[in-house]
């Protein structure tokens, strides 16, 4: 896993066209904005799994 700290308005190039960006911060939380190619899926961790039940999280290189 790798570890970024960013500020408000910084983004992060993901590669094959996905950008993820931070709109806003407030106390613990964190709005993001994402573009991606719409044959990338994105979801919240919580309805990846509800979707993949038998996947597994990937290890850390």
């Amino acid at each position: 896993m790798q570890e970024l700290n960013i500020k408000v308005g910084d983004h992060l190039d993901l590669g094959e066209g996905v950008v993820v960006r931070v709109v806003a911060a407030q106390g613990s939380q964190i709005k993001l904005g994402i573009v991606a190619p719409k044959h990338v899926a994105v979801h919240r961790e919580e309805i990846y799994k509800r979707i993949n039940p038998g996947h597994r999280e990937a290890r850390a290189c």
